[in-house]
């Protein structure tokens, strides 16, 4: 076993032999679009997102389903299916089968089997000082789609977020693939701070990030923030992350935006300074328009937050 759950990683890796290694990942969730088809393919996409996190490239995967049969219709359980095999074969990897159960709650997702070269997987355990934070993604999804099911989300809003949502990090691969990144992970449940808190434990750093330059999805969220428009689960990692984070002022809506709980959200990548143009370049090439230079790795502090931001 070369990574396990220890670094809080997004998938395992397990040696085959001396140059290959199965990446293995699973993940699922509940409905957070009404749209049987986009939910199916925005669960898809987080899913194959953590072997591309890892710098592997998906094979198989099963599909994992839930539903109460007495309340959702067989035609929409074709339709989230469909849609997750859409993004499976996006990406040229096979559904094989799978699993179903009645459940109180729909729910849908899938376990997924890839190859990672053992000498280009990027895990969070070899971040390293100078490293700058490439964040491939804006932030706001947890936002958008809790106002998406109080009815309150724009049309222009929700159309940008389940575009945002759908779009698989197949990238993470690439740059793994050419070297030139050190470590990388997705930003999903546990916010932007909390998977960069997990990268900086393994790796035994710590981060300087700049609020400032984290981008998010609209404008729109900050106003969305006011009404109170906030997921428990972002509610739940700012409490978290609060003794670990040197907030130096940070007003109130960055701090629900740095911690914003997302689904299918972007990839943090560690870049060696020399590499970030050609990084840049890749992610350009990729559609990744909005990626943003965030921060950077520094060594680790004496003191126990292990995030800072700029004073």
């Amino acid at each position: 076993m070369l990574v396990s759950s220890n670094t809080f990683d997004d998938a395992g890796v397990y040696r085959l032999d001396r140059d290959r290694a199965l990446v293995q990942t699973v993940d699922f969730f509940t409905p957070i679009v009404d749209d049987p088809f986009s939910y199916g393919q925005i669960a898809a996409a987080n899913s194959l997102s953590d072997i591309f996190a890892m710098g592997g490239r998906p094979l198989t995967a099963l599909n994992i389903v839930g539903f109460p049969a007495d309340l959702v219709r067989p035609s929409a359980i074709s339709s989230i299916l469909r849609g997750g095999l859409s993004k499976a074969a996006e990406v040229g990897c096979v559904i094989i089968g799978g699993h179903s159960i009645r459940n109180p709650e729909p729910i849908y997702g899938l376990a997924v089997t890839g190859l990672v070269d053992v000498r280009r997987i990027t895990t969070n355990a070899n971040a390293r000082p100078g490293d700058l934070l490439v964040l491939t993604k804006p932030l706001g999804t947890g936002i958008a789609t809790t106002a998406i099911k109080r009815g309150i989300a724009s049309r222009a809003l929700q159309r940008k977020v389940v575009a945002m949502m759908s779009q698989i990090n197949k990238v993470g691969a690439e740059l793994a693939e050419l070297e030139l990144v050190q470590a990388a992970t997705d930003v999903t449940g546990y916010g932007l701070l909390g998977h960069l808190i997990s990268l900086c434990r393994a790796s035994g750093v710590s981060a300087a990030v700049d609020p400032a330059a984290v981008p998010m999805i609209s404008d729109e969220i900050v106003e969305l923030i006011d009404q109170g428009c906030v997921p428990q689960g972002s509610r739940d990692n700012l409490n978290a992350t609060t003794v670990l984070v040197d907030w130096a002022g940070t007003d109130k809506n960055r701090k629900i935006l740095l911690t914003d709980a997302q689904t299918s959200g972007g990839l943090l990548l560690c870049v060696p300074e020399t590499n970030l143009k050609n990084v840049l370049a890749v992610l350009g090439k990729a559609g990744t328009s909005s990626a943003a230079v965030i921060g950077k790795i520094v060594s680790r502090r004496r003191r126990r937050s292990l995030i800072c931001m700029p004073g």
